[in-house]
Order: C-alpha cells, then sequence, then structure tokens
C-alpha cells in the first residue's frame, strides 16, 4: 500500500514537472506562422502532451468525480451557500442520548395542570406521565414505601369534566382467576369506565389471560401473602397504590379469584360512583374474635375502645383511599404488633376508618359472604348450587339497606366464595338473571 502510495506521489509529480515544460517549449519553439511544416508536428506535440498528461492524472487520482481532471487546470467556482446547505443536510444528524425512564400511562389530564405534588414525585423516579390510560404491564416496579409515598402525593379528587370516573376493580388472588370469562363480560362494552389490578402470588406463571381480556398484563409488582397476616394488608395497600396513580380512578373496590359480580357493570357503575358513603364494615364486636385480638402494646396510638372490626372486602373512595396510603401512624402500630392471631386484614381499615373517617363509612359491605356455617372461613358454593332462584335472592331478597338516605333492596353488588367449577352455570345464567353476557 505504501508503494503504491509513493508511485501515485511521483506519477503526479512528473505531471505538475513534465506538461507544464512540454507547453513551455511548444509555446517557446522558434517556427513562424509562415512555416506549416512546423506548425502540423508542433501542434501534434502539444496534443499528445496533453493526452499523457490527462492520462497521468486519471490514473493517479481515481476518487476524482466526473470533470475532475479538468479542475486541474480550470479550477472551479466555490459552491453556493445553498449548495453547501445541502451537503450538510446529507450529513446523519448526531444521535442524542437516551434518558432512560420508565413510561406510565395515565389520563391524558392532569386535575393540577401537570405541577401537583404527585407529578414531581413521579419525575423524581424516573417515571413519565402520558396517554390516556396506564399501558398495560408498565406498572411501577418499586419498594413499597417509596410506591406509597408517590401515591400518597396523587390527587384526591377526579377533577369534574376531565373525562369519565373510573371503578378500580382490585382483585386480591392466590394464583389465577378462574371467573375471568364471566368477568370479562361484566366488562365488555365499558371500556374506559373501569381498571383492573391484579395482585398474584409472585411463583405464579400461569398464562397471561388473551389480549382483549380484561386481565390482560393487569398483574402489578407483587409479593408473597400469608393468610392472617400483616402481608394480606400490604398486599390491599399495594393495590390501592397502583390504582391511585390513574388520577381517573375515583371508586376501589377489593375482589377475590372467587367473587362475582350478581349485577350488570351500568347498575354497578352507578351504584359506586354516586354513592356519599364508603362500604366498609367498622364496628365493634365482643368476645375473643373481636376485642379478644386486640394487642395491648398498640396503646396508646391505637386504644382498646378504639378497637374495630370488619369484613376484608371494602369499597372507597379517592380521598380516603390517599388517606389509607399516606397512614404512617396507624400502619406502623400494626405492622408491628398485629402478628399472631390478630388477623390484621379484618382490624386495620374498620379500626383506621373508625378513627379518623367514621362518619364517612357505610358500616356494611358490598360483597355477600355466608358466615352462617361458623368458623374462620364463610362457605363455599359449587356448580350445582348456582340456580336462578339462589342469584335473584342475593340481588334482592337477602336484606334492606340505606343507601344516599334511602332504604333500597340493592344492598350487595357481588358475592363470594364460588369454586370454579361454577363458571358454567353463571355463564349460563348471567343473561337471563344478571342482564349481561
Amino acid at each position: 500500500m505504501v508503494t503504491k502510495n509513493v508511485q501515485q506521489q511521483q506519477q503526479q509529480h512528473h505531471v505538475d514537472v513534465v506538461v507544464p515544460a512540454m507547453v513551455v517549449a511548444a509555446m517557446a519553439s522558434p517556427c513562424p506562422a509562415k512555416l506549416p511544416r512546423c506548425a502540423i508536428p508542433l501542434a501534434l506535440g502539444f496534443a499528445l502532451g496533453i493526452a499523457v498528461a490527462v492520462y497521468l492524472v486519471g490514473s493517479a487520482t481515481p476518487a476524482v468525480g466526473p470533470g475532475g481532471s479538468l479542475r486541474l487546470f480550470f479550477p472551479l467556482p466555490p459552491p453556493a451557500a445553498a449548495n453547501l446547505s445541502a451537503i450538510r443536510q446529507e450529513q446523519p444528524p448526531p444521535s442524542p442520548e437516551v434518558e432512560q425512564t420508565t413510561t406510565i400511562k395515565s389520563p391524558s389530564w392532569d386535575p393540577s395542570g401537570g405541577n401537583s405534588a404527585a407529578d414531581q414525585a413521579a419525575q423524581r423516579a424516573g417515571v413519565v406521565v402520558e396517554g390516556e390510560e396506564f399501558a398495560a404491564g408498565s406498572f411501577l416496579d418499586i419498594g413499597d414505601d417509596e410506591l406509597m409515598k408517590l401515591a400518597a402525593a396523587a390527587p384526591r379528587e377526579v377533577r369534574a369534566g376531565g373525562g369519565a370516573p373510573k371503578v378500580a376493580f382490585l382483585f386480591l388472588t392466590r394464583w389465577d382467576l378462574p371467573m375471568a370469562p364471566l368477568w370479562d363480560k361484566f366488562f365488555d362494552g365499558h371500556r374506559g369506565l373501569y381498571s383492573v389490578y391484579v395482585h398474584s402470588d409472585p411463583a405464579f406463571n400461569g398464562s397471561d389471560p388473551a389480549e382483549g381480556s380484561a386481565f390482560h398484563r393487569r398483574i402489578i409488582p407483587s409479593k408473597e401473602v400469608q393468610w392472617g397476616q400483616i402481608s394480606m394488608v400490604e398486599a390491599e395497600r399495594r393495590l390501592v397504590a397502583h390504582a391511585l396513580l390513574d388520577h381517573s380512578n375515583a371508586r376501589f373496590l377489593l375482589l377475590s379469584e372467587s367473587h362475582v359480580p350478581l349485577f350488570d357493570f351500568p347498575t354497578v357503575y352507578s351504584y359506586l360512583i354516586n354513592s356519599t358513603k364508603v362500604y366498609l364494615e367498622s364496628y365493634d364486636l365482643p368476645g375473643a374474635t373481636g376485642r379478644g385480638r386486640y394487642k395491648r402494646g398498640m396503646s396508646p396510638v391505637v386504644t382498646a375502645a378504639q378497637w374495630r372490626k370488619g369484613s376484608q372486602w371494602f369499597e372507597m373512595d379517592r380521598g380516603l383511599a390517599v388517606d389509607v396510603v399516606a397512614d404512617d401512624v396507624y400502619f406502623p402500630v400494626f405492622r408491628r404488633f398485629c402478628r399472631r392471631n390478630c388477623y390484621a386484614d379484618e382490624h386495620y381499615l374498620p379500626t383506621f376508618l373508625g378513627i379518623c373517617h367514621p362518619s364517612r363509612v357505610a358500616n356494611r359491605s358490598v360483597t355477600w359472604v355466608d358466615w352462617s356455617h361458623g368458623g374462620p372461613h364463610p362457605a363455599r358454593f359449587t356448580r350445582m348450587e348456582v340456580t336462578p332462584d339462589f342469584l335473584r335472592w342475593l340481588r334482592g331478597g337477602t336484606a334492606t339497606c340505606d343507601y344516599n338516605g334511602g332504604t333500597t333492596t340493592v344492598c350487595f353488588l357481588f358475592a363470594r366464595k364460588f369454586l370454579p367449577n361454577s363458571l358454567t352455570r353463571f355463564l349460563r345464567f348471567a343473561p337471563k338473571v344478571m342482564g349481561f353476557g
């Protein structure tokens, strides 16, 4: 390669020296114009010299484009400014540095105009808020403490006129969702009015529901849950916190894998969105399964007189949901002292709301459960026990209750515990009895 370059330089030097010498010699030749015999050889020699020069330059500078050889003798004017701009545009732009962030889909409107504490906390956590709703599977995977702080900074209310408020369905499950086909029929046609969040066992490796399902990629970052332990409440708070990050969620409803809806979606949606109360039990129960579970170490933060019990399956509005995830007074006490034979999932929220917001609680649940058999677990229902008459009774024959100051027979919107083999019966009776499917 070095030898070739040297040869090319020598050829170029030969052109620079020989060609001008030939031209000068021809110009200086003492041949008067009257002697045609001399003029002809001179012209031939000049032409031959030019041809040889062009050949040598072309072979020595192969990279020169068309007309490049002529530029050695007739330099072209510099290109115009427009041509320089065109040349610069042909160059690829430098690649900008990409900042590593976590993208979360949330409502296109922002209740605080983009300057809320939640937005500032999201920016500190490396979260980009954009779009209409949370992208499937894009839940924020951070520690519980940081998640609670981020959710506690979220707006307490859904902005009026910013879009339809949504109901967040929070499924606390052990494994899969055997009733998912029934729920999909319940949700069908009402996209934009609900959100689904699922907390499952981290060891669960079942297949994800199909893309068209309301449960497709809706499992939040989950941790192991032990029955009757504080980890159950931690999972509930985790679900609420993730749901609060969607600013259009107005009501928050806790469900299990054995829950079924008793009414169609429009009825449930209207019932919850328009309610002036939150649906959670909070009562004082004497005996071993009530007051007997109180731990003296909780005093003076939680006294024995403040100790309350209620069903685990709650429903609350956005303001109370923010208070729950922001609680750094009562929950730490429960986490420290409510351990053995305490069952925090039946006492934390009833006690917390009984202390902080007693007037907001309807003191009833919208989930029907049969405790008539006694024992630590409610009754379970198999396939043959699901009949149209039984479903009609659940829908309006169990009791009367208060709703927004009036009396109604629609007290329960959901029921549990139904075994997976009852799914086919629900799918069969839902169109005739429950109004969907």
